[in-house]
């Protein structure tokens, strides 16, 4: 690029706002740094409040455009005035980022505190520019004296009216102080257009309506990036070269960071390497006793000669480091994701997918072309993982270690309400417009149906308005938040590579970036996940006293009933589309488990990869290869390419694509909807195609079907390390039913069925289950002589504590009466209330009743009658009757083990001709049919064209199709029904039974108050 200076009627914009300063900036930085290469800026500088949040997308953007870009940041003092300060070099950058973490580190989170203190000293490598917003002949001496040459004063001119008394006052200034002027133009948005949309955010940031701003409000649209030849006719020519001198003495790129693994794991007098080789050679030991098999020691060579070229040695370290500590305390771990495709991370102990059972892709892993980190994931128990983030705290301490940031955008429904308080709609009406976005709504463009079907004139001018706002306002960042479980680990100092700051939680710290910002940084990222499942195993193991490796492989019990689709609780296969795929895919090895996790994937939908599979599978299709290396590609998987691995390897032999081209058109798989990018892809493949003689409907058969997965699919190695976890489960459930739904229930929330759905299969599968009872349950469920007895965590409003103190309080010989469990587990009436109202006194007082006029009489004992006996008629009270007991327990436990509520409903539900599940089920299929239960869930997976609902009666469980033209005309009954009933249509094939619903019926009416909730849209 020429030098800036040389070009003439240049200009260089140094103050520059994005979105990323939340609820400031108008436009995102690709579409600031877009319109600044349009306009012909010699750069541009993204200034964000006191945040390098945006800065990466800029720099992406800025490279795609050769547009210099300029990393900064504005900042307000609390004693002094507002600057712009600007990294001349990678030392300014990490001078930058450290000043970011002090002031945000000092704050609660989203705020930030510095003072003149903090910039008077470390940013000798940063530039400075004084703003106008205080009167800057009050700090224009200190400013001087703190940063000498390196500072200037900011002019910007916005046609207020008042542009020639600033710039004279700001040239008194200049001269006064020796400061240079240089032209700015505090821009805010990329467009004059966002103008309004700008007033909006100042007005959700403020608590105001649009209306209300007043003089917060942009007095005009000057604040956007505006055209040279306009910018020339306001600024002086002095000021415009300003811009120039500054641009040109600013040389940092983000291209710069040099990112360096942490190495706090190799032990004195050893490389990273040479202990990396030994830990594997050890674990090579433990998991073949006998003999590695040839192959596999093959792979891990060739693993470890990659990983030695490309020093990543020290990664792979950390990660066993994390693990080990994990497993030390007894903590269920399982790496998944790509690093499963690696027979170095098997032998670690990080993943438990055996190479020798299956092909991995190391490239898919790691590539020599690719150069980036790998990417490691690993699950830990749900309840016990925040000892392991604490672990890495502890370790790295906060300067080297955070999580990685997530960017919390606006969509619809928070869209709504935010864009209708701001135009001075109540909060009835917020609601409606909530309502109007929510279920399968949730990430659309917001229409005027919408509005019209909440009740709104869609074509009043105000309507419009919201309308228009809310569709820009969308996409929009509004916070950061944490990532579930990213980590950036580095060498030295994380907070001069990216700004550190508190996360809402306690005792966490984020960086500024996100997974997409770090991916294209080549930071370092081990995740550190939360997995429900590894808690319910893990407890499920402590009560059979068994470790994991115990559990039999390949057990054909464990197989028939999954191919019964009996899997409800059972990790990945418990969901409705999942249950009707078991008896059309028929299990019946591992590797059967491992296609399954995979194909109920959008990827494999939409890339119409399913039908072809099973038809293959039941011999209804002929399995063909168009040449031996496709053969060995597909031939486990019949053909059809159901993993991203088998994309990456086809396009290598059918098409000539070398190992970091293939890994290259998977990352354009998931980036092609939202910037496309698969055209130069479409073209090398099906020349690559056809100069290797496979027919042109073949080529344009796989380029589908790479895109299908462009909506998401599975690695192999990913659904490899699933599948264990399926079959360990599915173990669990078959032999232990009792052991299994006791440690679901313990480790809730989980999975996708409330407790009430569990503890109803659990009793379908003969497991007793006894009710929580103050006499008999801990906190948590538990077995009692082969029964389930549940525990005191079910009841609502109880807390852990009040139930471990009544637990201590029992001791062995229970408690006599409510009086002394009160007085020996010292609780007090909100607990009693919360004991009695779900029934767990039954062993002390009869029924309901009698439990809640016994609490209301418990009263704190002077100490001198603290021993006096005390004697009270009871009232003759009558006896609850079933219904409200069903009520009460649901309401205060979330289940009930009386009879189903639909069970008492039953003869009101016959005069309406509404038929039981298992009646539906003798009916032969294509018969109308009209029956109802109670919604367990609602499902619409990916973009497809039908919601598929669940339903429950008292016999069984119905599972529906309601196409999407009946879900929008009748879209208020869908989602708000608790009680729905249908006129449907029975489809039957292959075991699988659906009804296709073409009429919906909301009766919550005849529920009354009962408390239930679904699961929806998850």
């Amino acid at each position: 690029m020429d030098s800036c200076s040389s070009r003439a009627g240049a200009y260089a914009e140094l103050h520059c706002i994005s979105n990323y300063s939340f609820l400031h900036g108008a436009s995102h930085p690709e579409e600031l740094v877009a319109r600044a290469a349009e306009l012909g800026y010699a750069a541009l500088a993204i200034t964000d409040e006191c945040s390098l949040a945006g800065v990466v997308r800029a720099h992406q953007e800025a490279k795609r455009h050769d547009l210099k870009l300029i990393i900064g940041t504005e900042i307000r003092l609390a004693d002094g005035p507002c600057l712009v300060l600007l990294a001349r070099n990678r030392r300014g950058y990490a001078q930058l980022c450290r000043l970011i973490t002090r002031g945000r580190r000092r704050a609660d989170k989203g705020q930030y505190e510095l003072y003149r203190a903090d910039v008077e000293q470390g940013l000798e490598d940063c530039l400075a520019l004084l703003l106008p917003r205080w009167p800057q002949e009050v700090w224009a001496g200190w400013f001087r004296d703190c940063f000498g040459e390196r500072g200037w004063l900011a002019l910007g001119l916005l046609r207020e009216g008042r542009d020639e008394a600033l710039l004279e006052q700001a040239r008194r200034l200049s001269e006064c102080h020796a400061l240079p002027l240089v032209a700015v133009g505090h821009v805010l948005m990329h467009r004059r257009g966002r103008r309004v949309l700008r007033d909006l955010l100042t007005a959700i940031r403020h608590g105001c309506s649009i209306d209300a701003l007043g003089w917060r409000a942009l007095a005009n649209g000057e604040r956007h990036l505006r055209s040279r030849d306009d910018l020339a006719m306001l600024y002086p020519g002095e000021c415009m070269e300003q811009t120039l001198k500054i641009a040109e003495c600013c040389n940092f790129s983000l291209d710069e960071l040099a990112y360096e693994y942490p190495d706090d794991v190799t032990p004195p007098g050893s490389s990273a390497q040479e202990y990396l080789r030994q830990l594997v050679r050890e674990g090579m030991r433990r998991r073949w006793p006998e003999a590695c098999p040839e192959k596999v020691a093959r792979q891990i060579e060739h693993e470890l000669e990659l990983i030695a070229e490309l020093d990543y040695a020290a990664y792979f370290l950390t990660v066993w480091d994390i693990v080990a500590f994990a497993r030390q305390r007894g903590i269920l771990c399982q790496g998944r994701g790509s690093a499963a495709n690696s027979a170095v991370c098997y032998c670690l102990g990080i993943t438990e997918v055996d190479p020798a059972r299956m092909n991995l892709l190391f490239e898919r892993f790691i590539s020599r072309e690719r150069g980036e980190p790998p990417d490691i994931d690993v699950d830990f128990e749900h309840e016990r993982r925040e000892e392991v983030i604490q672990y890495i705290y502890e370790k790295y301490g906060r300067q080297r270690a955070a999580l990685a940031a997530t960017v919390i955008s606006y969509r619809p429904r928070s869209a709504l309400r935010d864009v209708g308080k701001a135009l001075g709609l109540s909060a009835g009406q917020l609601e409606q417009l909530a309502q109007a976005a929510s279920g399968w709504r949730s990430y659309r463009e917001v229409r005027g149906e919408w509005l019209r079907e909440a009740g709104f004139d869609s074509d009043s001018p105000r309507m419009k308005m919201l309308l228009w706002l809310v569709n820009e306002l969308q996409g929009f960042p509004r916070h950061l938040s944490q990532h579930v479980g990213g980590f950036v680990i580095s060498r030295s100092g994380l907070d001069e590579l990216v700004p550190v700051e508190n996360a809402a939680m306690p005792e966490r710290t984020i960086i500024q970036w996100d997974k997409d910002d770090l991916e294209a940084l080549g930071l370092l990222k081990v995740d550190v996940l939360a997995l429900g499942m590894l808690s319910a195993i893990r407890r499920s193991l402590v009560m059979l006293d068994r470790e994991l490796q115990d559990i039999p492989a390949e057990d054909p019990e464990v197989y028939e009933m999954i191919c019964r689709a009996d899997t409800v609780g059972v990790f990945q296969i418990e969901s409705r589309a999942q249950m009707s795929m078991l008896p059309r895919l028929r299990p019946r090895n591992f590797y059967d488990l491992v296609i399954e996790v995979a194909i109920m994937r959008p990827g494999p939908i939409q890339g119409d990869m399913v039908h072809p599979y099973l038809r293959r599978r039941q011999g209804q299709e002929p399995v063909d290869y168009p040449s031996e290396e496709v053969r060995a590609v597909l031939e486990r998987t019949l053909g059809v390419p159901i993993f991203q691995e088998q994309v990456i390897r086809l396009t290598q032999v059918a098409a000539g694509f070398s190992p970091g081209e293939a890994d290259q058109i998977r990352r354009s798989m998931a980036a092609w909807k939202r910037r496309g990018g698969m055209d130069v892809w479409e073209r090398k493949l099906m020349d690559g195609m056809r100069k290797r003689g496979y027919p042109e409907a073949y080529a344009k058969r796989i380029f589908r079907q790479i895109q299908g997965f462009g909506d998401y699919g599975f690695p192999e190695s990913h659904a490899a390390s699933f599948a264990l976890l399926v079959y360990v489960s599915a173990w669990i459930k078959c032999h232990h039913p009792a052991v299994f739904a006791c440690a679901l229930l313990n480790s809730q929330p989980m999975g996708f069925y409330a407790p009430a759905q569990l503890v109803r299969d659990a009793r379908e599968h003969g497991v007793e289950v006894l009710p929580a009872d103050v006499q008999y349950s801990n906190w948590n469920c538990h077995l009692e002589s082969g029964a389930l007895r549940l525990g005191l965590r079910m009841i609502k409003g109880l807390s852990r504590s009040g139930a471990e103190r009544l637990v201590a309080g029992r001791r062995k010989d229970g408690f006599s009466d409510v009086e002394q469990l009160a007085a020996r587990a010292n609780i007090g009436s909100a607990v009693l209330k919360a004991l009695a109202a779900a029934d767990a006194l039954a062993s002390l007082e009869s029924d309901r009743h009698r439990a809640n006029w016994a609490v209301a009489g418990v009263e704190a004992r002077r100490p001198l009658l603290e021993s006096a006996p005390v004697h009270e008629d009871k009232p003759d009270l009558p006896m609850p009757d079933e219904a409200s007991q069903v009520l009460a327990d649901y309401r205060h436990l979330g289940l009930s083990l009386r009879r189903h509520p639909l069970a008492l409903l039953r003869p009101e539900l016959g005069r309406l001709r509404f038929l039981p599940a298992e009646e539906v089920g003798r009916r032969p299929a294509g018969l109308m049919v009209r029956t109802a239960g109670l919604v367990l869930s609602r499902q619409r997976p990916g973009k497809g064209n039908a919601l598929f609902i669940t339903l429950e009666d008292e016999t069984g469980v119905l599972n529906l199709i309601v196409w999407k033209h009946l879900a929008e005309r009748q879209r208020q009954v869908l989602l708000k029904a608790r009680l729905l009933g249908v006129w449907a249509e029975i489809q039957r094939a292959e075991a699988v039974q659906h009804l296709i619903v073409r009429r919906l019926y909301d009766y919550n009416h005849l529920l009354g108050e009962l408390p239930l909730h679904s699961r929806d849209f998850r």
